[in-house]
């Protein structure tokens, strides 16, 4: 399929789920709109695949949970997505000499939860704790929340409507020092840490506050901070993106490679290619979905691998013939249905990052573990009831130690295994289903893989490092681009993907905001 025509207000490169969404906005609002895709498919990093053969289940293979989606943008596209509340937030094994257990936390809080924090420290002091930080915490994302669907707010006007206990632990200082001096619990310490290092290489004192900057974007979906899995697997919320966008009028054109964006004051060429020659479009505004270092070689500014970004994250998809067994004692269906954290102490997670820092891969490996199935059977197909998916999400395991060794890879994934296993009454390795080959049905992701996979420069799945979602006391809100966060050198090229300043996760907040400044310009 090739473009209608050569010439269009808005061109859109790239078919994530945020290309999608800006696509739909601006073809609803009477613009013009093609999507260029590389892939034979849209959707980017959040779609569902069938990964192994004779076994009909659908996994999310790269995202998994939809973070920031407001409630407010699939209204407005009129989405028929389902996202589904888990019942368990997060369940933490954990041994303290011949006693083991779980730290529990569900979802609401109920009297488990408060048992559980005192099982594990024997008193009710480290709950009090937990619920004083979250309630503070929870203020400061019911003030940011509201405004990532608006032009950027500015810095101290948020700072006015947040306690000043809360905006220093998480804004000001590095993250670890709140951590540290609000919770003297180990494991404690460590699940509230696991919110800062997802797709995140850092230590908890980092004074480059990238750490704090992830956590704050996993507390502020919705206000609630909630992450939910999408019914019919992530390949159900592309679908419904890319179905509102061509019914709004927009076109979707696959295995379309951008090769060229040649920008000026009032417009720009686009050159794409359909695998057999090159192809030209004149747009009145581009947006770019790729992640900004793609986009500056798209504008002919070269590679500068100085700045390329690195992913650092394994991610594991696993296809299982029954949950296992844990060696606490817990319903796997209640242990497994949320986060199940994995090595993720406190000092673990803080020495894992000195040893992947010093190109080794961290032992024991940090990671957690999420069952979508005992959520959403549906993407289990005719194995529904007599199977469960697993995803087991990676720290610490940044793109540089798999280029320096590639057998990295191996003993990477053995050490995630053997995180697994050192909870489980059971090998996983017996709990796997087998593919139609009789091949044990495992399927390991790292950065590299995501590059290749998807374009994303180094594997990072932010496309670079998180901003603050809101505008610097300094900062230049003179156009719709820059008052939007989307802005880039170029007046005719504006970015719509996760490298916008509220992009990141799967939230399509880069595509509305991306549209919403075109629609301000146009």
């Amino acid at each position: 399929m090739h473009p209608g025509k050569s010439s269009y207000d808005v061109v859109v490169v790239g078919g994530g789920h945020n290309a999608l969404v800006s696509a739909a906005y601006l073809a609803r609002a009477g613009l013009s709109v093609v999507v260029l895709e590389r892939l034979g498919r849209t959707g980017g990093a959040a779609v569902s695949v069938e990964p192994f053969a004779g076994q009909p289940a659908r996994l999310s293979r790269y995202s998994y949970l939809v973070s920031l989606m407001p409630e407010q943008l699939m209204a407005d596209l009129g989405l028929d997505i389902r996202l589904a509340s888990r019942t368990t937030a997060s369940y933490t094994p954990w041994t303290r000499g011949e006693r083991t257990g779980g730290l529990l936390v569900e979802r609401p809080e109920g009297g488990a939860t408060r048992r559980s924090f005192g099982d594990l420290t024997g008193s009710d002091e480290e709950y009090a704790a937990w619920q004083a930080f979250y309630d503070e915490v929870g203020g400061l994302a019911e003030a940011v929340a509201p405004t990532l669907m608006q032009p950027l707010p500015l810095e101290r006007d948020l700072r006015a409507l947040v306690d000043e206990r809360v905006w220093r632990d998480v804004v000001e200082q590095p993250l670890g020092h709140a951590i540290t001096s609000r919770f003297t619990d180990d494991t404690v310490r460590g699940v509230v840490a696991t919110d800062a290092l997802i797709g995140t290489f850092a230590s908890m004192d980092d004074p480059s506050l990238i750490q704090n900057r992830c956590f704050l974007y996993h507390l502020i979906g919705n206000g609630t901070g909630e992450w939910r899995v999408p019914i019919g697997g992530m390949g159900a919320v592309t679908d419904a993106l890319a179905g509102a966008a061509v019914e709004a009028g927009a076109e979707i054109v696959t295995g379309a490679g951008v090769s060229r964006i040649d920008a000026g004051p009032d417009g720009a060429e686009v050159t794409w290619h359909d695998g057999e020659r090159d192809h030209t479009l004149t747009a009145r505004r581009v947006l770019a979905g790729v992640a900004p270092w793609v986009l500056r070689i798209l504008l002919g500014e070269g590679e500068d691998p100085e700045s390329k970004p690195a992913g650092s994250q394994l991610k594991i998809n696993f296809l299982l013939d029954r949950l296992p067994a844990l060696k606490s004692g817990a319903d796997p269906a209640v242990a497994f249905a949320g986060t199940l954290h994995l090595a993720e102490d406190y000092t673990q997670l803080e020495r894992a990052y000195a040893d992947a820092a010093a190109g080794r891969v961290p032992d024991p490996l940090p990671g957690e573990v999420y069952c979508h199935s005992l959520t959403d059977p549906s993407i289990l197909g005719d194995r529904a009831g007599s199977a469960h998916t697993l995803t087991y999400f990676g720290l610490h395991t940044p793109a540089g130690i798999f280029d320096a060794d590639p057998s990295a890879r191996e003993l990477a994934t053995q050490r995630a295994l053997a995180s697994l296993n050192a909870v489980l009454a059971e090998p996983i390795e017996d709990c796997l289903a087998t593919d139609a080959d009789g091949r044990p049905c495992l399927e390991a992701k790292i950065p590299q893989d995501i590059e290749r996979d998807l374009a994303m420069p180094g594997g990072h799945i932010f496309h670079g490092d998180l901003e603050w979602p809101w505008a610097p006391h300094r900062a230049r809100l003179e156009t719709p681009a820059q008052q939007w966060g989307v802005q880039t050198e170029h007046d005719s090229v504006l970015l719509c993907g996760s490298g916008a300043r509220r992009g990141g996760a799967v939230s399509g907040l880069g595509g509305h905001n991306a549209a919403q400044a075109v629609l301000a310009d146009l």
